[in-house]
């Protein structure tokens, strides 16, 4: 199985499932049912009328996400601490099976044997996540429920959804139609990496609607993932300056970004950019149900600040002794307004430059140094350092990797990732919440590619997460990849792409471990952490 599990007693026979299963579910666990009914009967002809074979209960002396699996000539018995343990021993139950059980038309000549086996499990962080960005290349719906399914398939409980950029904004705002009009489009897009300065002419866009996004939350709540929107700012906002210029520092006509990196476009510090802030923050609120809400507050120039004298106003309106601390106060209005609805701020972690809001959710990002500062400035922490978790980071050296960008960052090196940076007090690192990986889509135009970008090292993260790396990863690897097939997943071959999943029209621009270091090192003005 992938993740691994806790602990696994094989026994000796099994339990064949046919159309005569049955199935019966405690209260609480209708949905679940109704889930494994809908999974398992399309391949297996087997749709699980109510009876005694497979039992589904909960016993709340166990872990919150554990859960029992107990399988006998007998039947089946599966417990979870909650409705969610339920459904990770429900995940697992899958794949105890033939890996066509993933197929979605009746497959024959396959034996649907469930051999004898107790499996005692749970997972070792509570923040298992993985991050989309649907700004840069916008995901449709139907693929994006497609993701969800194979985050729950590893047992992912976070799916954290990255809806604005520069190059695109992905969700209508009460009051502001212009973001639906203008900023959820742009009229070309660069083809490779920025260093090379090529854009095509062939526009892109696409937005969510409130509704979409509501089926999106639900659909990844009956899987047990918590939805994390994201909407960037005070910089990453060049599409919505697009759409609104009033919201822009008045230095320059701004289109959607067409090109990579990072826009010196960035909102201004007037009380209608707050206004703006705020209503975006109500909508989120109003879609979203879990605790966070992302505002990001990464890469953010001061250059137009400072250049600009309505900025240097508020600043001494303030009493601000410069950009920094101005970014700061914005961000502070912003989480406050996050605080009056309940909810609790996420960013990255650019936002403890400056000063942090108090209680907020830190993504660290640049390296294990990141974490450490946020953990001893008393935040709790989702480590995601790029060099172990960024899935757009080119998957080897070979001349035919599409889009080489970043380090190196092969199946084997996510397997050796740990949430939890050097160094840390037993009390600090209790302050880690987990983890999650970064599927950026700037060089990921389709579903296709971010199958191949993300799988199959979602799966070696998956289980750093879930049970922490152990001995035979890669046997259990190469059975896994028959699920993917099942699945419909374009991953990456361990020897390499096929021949369509290559892009020599693209060029990359391919860095050392030692040159992303030094850059983290200048980012953070500190020695980088291994």
């Amino acid at each position: 199985m992938i993740p691994r599990p806790s602990t696994v007693e094989p026994d000796r026979g099994g339990f064949r499932l046919t159309p005569a299963t049955t199935l019966s579910a405690a209260p609480g666990l209708e949905r679940a049912a109704a889930w494994l009914r809908a999974t398992l009967g399309p391949a297996t002809g087997c749709f699980l009328p109510p009876g005694d074979d497979i039992w589904l209960s909960v016993d709340r002396s166990l872990p919150d996400e554990g859960y029992r699996l107990r399988i006998t000539a007998d039947g089946v018995d599966l417990t979870g601490g909650t409705p969610a343990g339920v459904f990770h021993g429900l995940q697992s139950l899958l794949q105890v099976l033939p890996p066509e059980v993933y197929r979605r038309a009746p497959v024959t000549g396959v034996d649907w044997l469930l051999p004898a086996v107790t499996v005692d499990d749970a997972p070792r962080w509570p923040w298992r996540g993985c991050m989309l960005d649907v700004a840069r290349h916008f995901m449709p719906k139907a693929d994006v429920l497609r993701f969800v399914d194979l985050l729950s398939v590893h047992k992912l409980n976070v799916l954290h959804l990255h809806l604005t950029d520069d190059q695109g904004w992905r969700l209508p705002i009460p009051g502001y139609p212009r973001l639906v009009e203008i900023a959820t489009w742009r009229h070309g897009t660069m083809r490779g990496s920025r260093q090379h300065g090529v854009v095509d002419d062939r526009p892109h866009g696409g937005y969510y609607t409130a509704d979409d996004l509501r089926e999106i939350v639900a659909y990844a709540a009956d899987r047990h993932i918590t939805v994390v929107p994201e909407v960037d700012l005070p910089g990453h906002m060049q599409a919505a300056v697009a759409a609104y210029p009033q919201l822009g520092n008045g230095l320059a006509d701004v289109d959607v970004r067409t090109g990579w990196g990072i826009s010196p476009h960035v909102l201004n510090v007037s009380d209608a950019a707050l206004d703006f802030c705020r209503a975006v923050i109500d909508e989120l609120c109003a879609i979203f149900p879990g605790r966070y809400i992302g505002i990001g507050g990464d890469e953010c120039p001061k250059d137009e600040w400072k250049a600009s004298p309505a900025a240097q106003d508020r600043m001494r309106e303030l009493g601000l002794p410069d950009e920094t601390a101005l970014q700061a106060w914005f961000v502070g209005q912003v989480a406050g307004h996050i605080a009056g609805h309940g909810r609790t701020v996420h960013g990255w972690d650019e936002i403890l430059e400056g000063g942090a809001p108090g209680g907020a959710l830190i993504a660290a990002w640049r390296g294990p140094e990141a974490a450490v500062r946020a953990v001893r400035a008393g935040h709790h922490v989702v480590s995601c350092p790029d060099m172990w978790t960024y899935l757009d980071y080119r998957q080897s050296d070979a001349p035919d990797e599409p889009i080489p960008v970043g380090t190196r960052l092969s199946v084997a090196d996510v397997y050796t990732f740990d949430p939890v940076p050097p160094g840390l007090t037993l009390a600090e690192a209790g302050l880690v919440l987990g983890a999650q990986c970064n599927v950026w889509t700037e060089h990921l135009p389709s579903a296709r590619a971010v199958d191949y970008a993300t799988f199959p090292r979602l799966a070696a993260f998956a289980e750093v997460m879930w049970s922490g790396p152990a001995e035979g990863f890669t046997s259990r690897l190469a059975r896994h990849l028959d699920r993917l097939d099942a699945l419909g997943v374009e991953y990456r071959p361990p020897g390499g792409p096929h021949p369509w999943q290559r892009r020599p029209d693209a060029q990359g621009f391919p860095k050392t471990r030692a040159q992303r270091e030094e850059e983290i090192r200048a980012m953070l003005g500190a020695p980088f952490m291994q």
